[in-house]
């Protein structure tokens, strides 16, 4: 199996870099590329011993304003960062998940990132050197699970009609047909090699849809999808709230499938670090992730998603309009083919579901993501039998129990594995994290032997 080419990773998430910004067009004006907040609460530090005092109250970190990134402006605007004395905490907007790359690569001190939100497996990939300029090795380290759920597959509506939905009905006369009228299924993800990606990939092979030879899948921008999808040359993107309601809204497509229809209670992005930020300033880590806990516990209040929707729609971080996040925020997605969602579990969670803690790096949900890297010859097979290793390098679980335990979390709500168990998806396939290997055999779809 040949080694991951970090020349195409840089050829198709070079795209996203020649695009002005990761989430404008169809939803008002656009976010300035690179945009920092002005609206943080001056909050002083209330729960602060002096043996817990971060080392610096300094720290910058990335995001991309999608639904995922609401923990990290919520404990910037709601206080929790300066609560526990990250009280200069600068969320700096990125414009794609290349530009994030890049920033993380040169750190704070040279004017990038310290860290942030990621898809998975960026971080691996980074510390791997994978994905960097000449891949060098930039140690990150994975610290919490921002998410779960809160993405779909869209589909533009002149393939409506025709059977595409959570599974794909008459799949060989539809893409077949698409062919022979030289006109291949074009389909859309923000980065290569990481969850929307995967997301896409998973729900077309599980259907009988080889996404490396029966479509065509493209390294594209949100807002360039949108305005594809609009003019009739974009027919498919794996995409995150709030895009669902303004692709239903202005009639461009509809929803075939949320990822909670995919995989209910699937890990989404994380929280990761610079390793040598971490190193240098555990007491900070730790000050950061109570911050972020209390966030994710106060988003996971229904109560509180109008105000959450309205904080996230602000100009300074997604610039949206409020309604296309209040609805997809309660679990109500009117999915543009007839069929509508209203239930509370499906909406994109950050505390807890019904499998338990959504915040705990689960180190079993890394190895699933490296799993599937290797199912598509993004990674070589042999990054299985080194799994365990690279795991328990870059996943500080630890370090969020501890934060946990100061925090005064309840023992019932910190996990006494780095396990979640087998978990299932939509297709009946399961997955064992103590067997990979006979995951890996059990799909009849992909680039490995194994």
């Amino acid at each position: 199996m040949p080694e991951f080419s970090r020349r195409k990773f840089l050829l198709t998430a070079g795209v996203s870099a020649a695009s002005s910004i990761f989430l404008k067009g169809c939803l008002g004006n656009p976010p300035e590329p690179g945009g920092t907040t002005t609206q943080a609460q001056q909050v002083v530090a209330t729960n602060v011993s002096a043996a817990d005092a971060p080392e610096t109250t300094t720290v910058k970190l990335g995001y991309i304003p999608i639904v995922e990134a609401a923990p990290l402006i919520v404990a910037k605007e709601k206080g929790f960062f300066a609560k526990y004395g990250m009280t200069n905490v600068d969320l700096s907007k990125q414009a794609n998940w290349g530009s994030a790359r890049d920033n993380v690569e040169i750190g704070a001190a040279g004017g990038g990132i310290d860290g942030g939100q990621w898809q998975m497996p960026m971080p691996y990939l980074i510390s791997e050197g994978r994905i960097t300029k000449g891949n060098r090795k930039i140690p990150m380290y994975v610290l919490a699970q921002l998410n779960t759920q809160g993405n779909g597959i869209a589909i533009a509506n002149k393939h409506l009609g025709k059977g595409i939905g959570v599974k794909v009905a008459g799949k060989e006369a539809f893409f077949a047909q698409l062919k022979s009228a030289n006109a291949i299924f074009k389909a859309a993800q923000t980065f290569p090699g990481v969850n929307q990606d995967f997301w896409i990939r998973y729900w077309l092979a599980a259907s009988g849809v080889d996404p490396d030879k029966d479509i065509q899948l493209l390294t594209v921008p949100a807002a360039q999808t949108v305005a594809n999808m609009k003019t009739g040359t974009m027919d498919a993107f794996s995409t995150g709230d709030p895009w669902p309601y303004r692709i239903i809204k202005d009639k461009i497509g509809f929803m075939a499938a949320l990822t909670a229809e995919i995989w209910k209670n699937h890990p989404e992005e994380y929280l990761a670090m610079r390793g040598d930020w971490v190193d240098k300033h555990p007491k900070a880590t730790k000050a950061i992730l109570k911050g972020l806990m209390e966030a994710q516990q106060w988003c996971d209040n229904f109560d509180n998603r109008k105000e959450l929707a309205q904080i996230l729609a602000g100009r300074n971080y997604f610039n949206v309009p409020v309604a296309v996040l209040n609805d997809p925020f309660m679990g109500k997605y009117d999915m543009g083919d007839g069929r509508r969602i209203d239930d509370r579990k499906m909406a994109a969670l950050y505390w807890k579901d019904e499998k338990g803690s959504v915040s705990y790096p689960y180190k079993s949900h890394d190895l699933w993501f490296l799993t599937e890297s290797v199912r598509w010859g993004f990674l070589p097979e042999s990054t299985l039998a080194n799994a365990k290793t690279l795991i328990d390098k870059v996943n500080r679980e630890d370090l969020w129990r501890e934060a946990a335990k100061e925090l005064g979390v309840a023992a019932a709500d910190i996990p006494t594995t780095t396990s979640r168990g087998v978990e299932e998806f939509f297709d009946g396939i399961k997955f064992d994290p103590e067997n990979p290997k006979a995951y890996l055999q059990s799909l009849k779809i992909k680039k490995v032997s194994g």
